[in-house]
Order: C-alpha cells, then structure tokens, then sequence
C-alpha cells in the first residue's frame, strides 16, 4: 500500500475510532473496571485498545462489532498486565476463564454468552453511573475531578481538554494521572455509593458538569467568548445523568439549566466572535428546541414535589429570560425574587452581584448600588473582573461618567478573556467627558 493509498485509509479509521471512543467511552471503561475491580487499569487497557485500533482496523478493516472489539481487547490487555505483575492466580484464573478460548488477540469476537453484546445489559446504568461517582469523588481536587470525568466518561483526549481550558497537555495528563493514582491510593471502590451518601455524592456530580458548562459558556481566558465543544459535551452528559436518575429532580434542573443558556448561544457573537449583550441580541435566532428542552426539564424538576434546589432555581431564571420577548419586557421582579431564594439555599457573592443587576432592572441602579458597594467593602470578589463591570454598568446609569469609566477600566484589567474586555473598553470609551 502505498504512503498516499495508507494517509486515505487511515484518516477514516481514525474518525470511526474518535466517534466509537467519544460514544461508547463511559460503558467500555465502566464495564472494564467492574470486570477487573481497578479503575485505573481499566482507563489504561481501554485507552490501550484504541491504540491499538488505530493499527489493526486500518490493517483488518472495521469490526462488524467495534465496541465489542475495543472490551475484549482492553480485557486481554489486562490480563498481560496481570500476568506481567506476576498476578497470576484466583484473580487471574477468573478473568482468563472469561474470555472464550480461541479468541483472537486482537478482539475480533466477543464472548457469546450474552447474546453477543459486549456488556451486561442489567448493570451498564449502573457502571456508567458508578464511572461519573468515581470520577467526581471528593478525594479528588476539582480540576482533577474536571480532567478526570472529560477523559473516562466523556470520552475526550488530553489534547481536547487542554485545549478547551487553556493549559498544556502535560497539565492534564498529570491531573489524570494524578487522580487515578489517588483514587487506587484512598482504596475508592468502583460501585455506587449507598444510597444514605448518593445523594450527598451526587451534589458533587452536577458541580463538575456545572464547571465544564460554565467554562464553555463563558470562557474564563482566550480569544473566544464561547467554547461550545465544551458546553454541548456537559449538556452530553447531563443528559446521561437525567436517564440514569430520572428520579433527581436536580439533575433535571442542571441539564434545564444548560438548555436554556445554550439556545442563547446563537446569538451571544457577531459575524467577527465579539460578545453581543443580551439586550442586542435578535432573539429569532435562539435555539427554540433547545428552549422547549429546557422548559421540559424543568417542569420535571418542579414535578418532583421538593421544591427548585439550586440549579432549579438557575433554570427557573434563565427561563424568564427565554420566555421573555425583551430585556424591557422581562419579569425582573419574579428573576429578584428567584435570586432571592437561590442566595438562602446556596449563597454566593456571585448570586448576591446577579441579584443586583435584577434589582437595577426591576427598582432602578441606585437600590442595585448599594448591593454592589456592600460586596465590595467585603472584599467578596477580589480579583474578579464581574463587581467593577457590574458597579460601572450602574455607575453610568446614574450619570456618574468618570466612576464608571474608572470601574470598567478596572474590570478590563482583570478580565482574562479577549471578547469580554474589549466590551468593557467599548463600554468605558463610549461614557461622555
């Protein structure tokens, strides 16, 4: 085969790989921990057999059965790594005795006695779930957590994260590396935790997918406002979330939530990638499936009869604004009074400084002032550029020109992202005096 005839070849292997691994990653690495009983080993056997993949199915062809391929593969990379570690015995004899004997290395078949699926159709809702535990467990810093559940349940590689955060794609894999190290270290069982701590352990499930939504929504750095690979994958795996806890009326108001920002996202740039404000936005381009998603998930969230939780409640506000056919028209009174209850139930700085800007809308700048001015005597958000670009927006509402040119000046300073400071610029420069 010629270099030509092998780079042709190649670049549709590679895509049917990418597309197999970014789908079916989560079942592949769950069912392959709950198989060996380390998570850490299953991670690298699976990783393992799609590099493996890249080779032989450029070679071979594709798999009538590719997911099917990549497990028994991945489990008889395992095995080597066993018998490597001279782990031979119980634990080697049983996962040995589970492959069928004459199966090829390469994984062409899988074993039969489950009507030919690769996994256990009555546990992968369960290792799929107890797959988003692990990797969110709080023996885990949050960027690990972060790293960790965008490689093994969202199936995306090192470089695609450190591209989507901005950092090198050492940093990343150390984290990974890192947090399976700490994981085999703290002894963190892959199963799912008792439903006296799941509840608990599941807060900290939606934070992570909190974090990766936000980041892609809003970028905290970079040339780009949005960073939308990042956004769609944590609504992926919200989504994923909801289908294995339908009953979670929290997990309902996240992927809410989520929905609901997105179908703004059209209309969030201009042709050239700058920030369009919300209230210049042409609402005829906001995703109104997405909108009728969101609206859906809420309702199953307020269904469950414990009333909103936090993200709930989030939801609930961006909802007046999808709903609302202008910023004037805009029901800021019901958006305060949800700011309201999310401050009781999980107060922020962050939540108090959005509840001014509702304020300001609702009763004018000058009550939303002293909000913002109480924050800032505090010191509730040193270092971030959000109070002074929130404290000059009112500043100039109230005819005080050279303070809010001062604060926006001050907020472009300590905005890391390119498109959210050239709005602060444009805000400062367009002030009369």
């Amino acid at each position: 085969m010629s270099a030509e005839t092998a780079e042709t070849v190649g670049e549709p292997v590679r895509r049917a790989v990418e597309a197999v691994w970014r789908i079916e990653s989560a079942r592949i690495v769950g069912a392959l921990a709950r198989y060996t009983g380390d998570f850490a080993l299953a991670e690298d056997v699976a990783q393992e057999a799609v590099a493996e993949a890249l080779v032989a199915w450029s070679r071979d062809g594709t798999p009538d059965n590719p997911v099917g391929w990549l497990l028994t593969t991945a489990r008889r990379r395992a095995i080597d790594g066993f018998r490597r570690g001279a782990a031979l015995g119980e634990r080697y004899a049983m996962l040995a005795g589970q492959l069928t004997e004459g199966e090829a290395t390469s994984g062409a078949r899988v074993p039969p006695d489950r009507d030919d699926l690769p996994w256990d159709p009555e546990r992968i809702d369960d290792d799929v779930l107890a797959l988003m535990f692990v990797a969110c467990h709080p023996v885990l810093s949050p960027e690990a957590r972060v790293a960790l559940t965008l490689r093994v349940v969202g199936g995306l590689s090192s470089e695609e994260i450190a591209r989507a955060f901005l950092v090198p794609v050492p940093t990343v894999q150390a984290r990974i590396t890192r947090a399976k190290k700490t994981i085999a270290a703290a002894a963190v069982p892959f199963e799912l935790p008792p439903p006296e701590d799941r509840r608990e352990r599941l807060g900290g499930v939606l934070g992570v997918l909190y974090v990766i939504f936000t980041e892609g929504s809003t970028a905290t750095a970079g040339d780009h406002l949005l960073r939308t690979d990042l956004a769609y994958e944590a609504i992926r795996l919200a989504r994923t979330l909801t289908a294995l806890l339908p009953a979670e009326p929290e997990a309902h108001g996240l992927l809410a939530l989520f929905e609901l920002t997105a179908a703004r996202f059209p209309a969030r740039t201009g042709p050239d990638g700058e920030a369009v404000l919300l209230e210049d936005q042409d609402r005829r381009l906001w995703d109104r499936s997405a909108i009728r998603r969101g609206l859906a998930a809420l309702t199953r969230a307020a269904g469950a009869g414990r009333g909103l939780g936090p993200y709930g409640l989030q939801a609930a506000i961006a909802a007046c604004h999808a709903s609302a056919p202008s910023v004037a028209e805009t029901d800021w009174r019901r958006i305060v009074i949800l700011y309201e209850a999310l401050g009781r139930v999980a107060p922020s700085p962050v939540v108090e400084l959005n509840r001014a800007v509702a304020v300001a809308m609702a009763d004018g700048p000058g009550q939303a002032l002293g909000i913002v001015d109480d924050l800032a005597v505090a010191g509730r958000l040193p270092g971030s550029h959000l109070l002074p670009g929130v404290r000059g927006e009112l500043l100039a509402r109230l005819g005080r020109a050279a303070e809010a040119r001062a604060e926006f000046e001050l907020a472009a300073r300590l905005c890391g992202n390119v498109r959210e400071r050239s709005v602060l610029l444009r805000k400062a420069a367009a002030l009369p005096g």
